[in-house]
């Protein structure tokens, strides 16, 4: 039995190799549907990548607090009035915060100014749209993806006599100083001149516009100074273990709410967000990414489907005084039957495996090009390979058995 199915193959691909063009032409549904299949995995797979990378900068002990919900407004456009009209965070709901959360190790405050745009600038470069912050100076501790590259962190005496000190993300660094060595250089930010004590290494895992490091820090009460009217503070806790971070938020909620006035059965006028609740809103993302990738694989395979069965109803016309002869010197119906589904199976496997091809070297390229961490998962290329294999399974049976079903002294009077 083994020794005829490898006749059979061996057969098929025999007839795949006379027609090559045929076979790739009718097969292009097939590498299409698969290629989405395992394109998309490795897409998912990279991005999955990436995102673990930012919850380890995120910290998996840190929740952030902010007044808006997180995400912006659906749409691009203006927030709800609810939001519009919450109150803002201060300092005395994070000291409240601190004191009445057992589960809270430590909190950092910080600050910012929406309603002007920010540049820092020297003069050998211009950094505009930066991530301009007031920070506190337990910022990089309890902040996960803030450790320092150069220089030292803003401390608490800075903090406390406002002194007009910065430091820049790694990636903004460089074009302010193209010579290197900005610690202890002067900058200029929104026309007040700052000493540079400091660069911020750039998280390990960070995705954004450009993929930059756009941070500019300065001291919290230095930034109030300048800034009278900012008024947007977020607070950053941090539990004592990832273990207490749910029991920390439990109990950061209690007390802001409480301090807020929300009603027993109210929504939260504020916002805590937690890594875990990153990674669900991505997996949510990746659900319908994948809904949409089976549809549009599906019609894909689909239409490769019925590409094959088609010419290898064709194939079997093509062949049927072949198969009176085979019949005639003692083939079997069943041997007749695995000769054609072998060969729509190998005609449809081998679509999957030019499907593989094409994704790895997209991928490659994509990898090479951006420093995308993505590949084509085992588990993917199997899955792609075995389902191009059973296309050809279904859509080669019909055939088949018509083959299997030709009367041999009929079929060696067909010219």
């Amino acid at each position: 039995m083994a020794q005829a199915h490898g006749e059979n193959l061996k057969q098929a691909m025999d007839t795949l190799k006379a027609h090559k063009l045929r076979s790739f032409l009718t097969v292009f549904g097939v590498v299409l549907g698969v290629s989405v299949i395992m394109l998309v995995a490795a897409l998912i797979t990279g991005f999955d990548q990436q995102v673990q990378e930012n919850i380890k900068q995120y910290g998996a002990d840190t929740a952030f607090i902010a007044r808006f919900d997180q995400g912006g407004p659906h749409g691009g456009g203006r927030r709800p009035k609810e939001e519009r009209e919450r109150k803002p965070l201060t300092l005395e709901d994070a000291e409240a915060i601190k004191e009445g959360s057992p589960a809270v190790k430590d909190l950092t405050v910080f600050i910012t100014w929406w309603e002007q745009p920010h540049t820092v600038r020297t003069k050998s470069g211009e950094v505009t749209s930066i991530d301009y912050r007031g920070v506190q100076a337990n910022f990089g501790q309890v902040y996960a993806n803030a450790a320092t590259l150069e220089g030292r962190f803003i401390s608490e005496g800075d903090d406390l006599h406002r002194e007009k000190v910065v430091m820049l993300g790694e990636n903004a660094a460089p074009v302010l100083f193209p010579e290197g060595a900005p610690v202890g250089k002067d900058v200029m930010i929104d026309g007040s001149a700052f000493r540079v004590i400091g660069v911020v290494e750039k998280p390990k895992g960070m995705f954004g516009t450009d993929d930059e490091d756009r941070r500019v820090l300065i001291p919290y009460n230095t930034f109030r100074k300048i800034y009278p009217g900012a008024y947007e503070n977020s607070i950053r806790l941090q539990a004592y273990s990832p273990a207490l971070l749910d029991q920390a938020v439990d109990q950061a909620t209690e007390v802001l709410r409480r301090r807020r006035n929300v009603p027993y059965n109210g929504k939260d006028n504020f916002s805590i967000q937690t890594s875990q609740q990153i990674v669900e809103q991505f997996h949510s993302i990746l659900g319908m990414v994948a809904l949409a990738t089976i549809v549009l694989s599906g019609i894909g395979l689909l239409i490769g489907g019925v590409g094959v069965m088609n010419i290898m109803l064709v194939s079997v016309t093509e062949r049927t005084r072949e198969i009176g002869i085979r019949k005639a010197i003692g083939a079997k119906s069943g041997d007749i039957t695995w000769q054609f589904l072998l060969e729509a199976m190998t005609l449809t496997g081998a679509g999957g495996i030019i499907a593989l091809i094409l994704v790895n070297g997209l991928v490659l390229l994509v990898r090479l090009g951006l420093k995308w961490p993505g590949s084509v998962p085992v588990w993917a290329a199997l899955t792609g390979i075995i389902v191009s294999i059973c296309v050809g399974l279904v859509f080669g049976v019909w055939p088949a058995m018509k083959a299997a079903k030709l009367d041999p002294v009929e079929a060696l009077r067909y010219e």
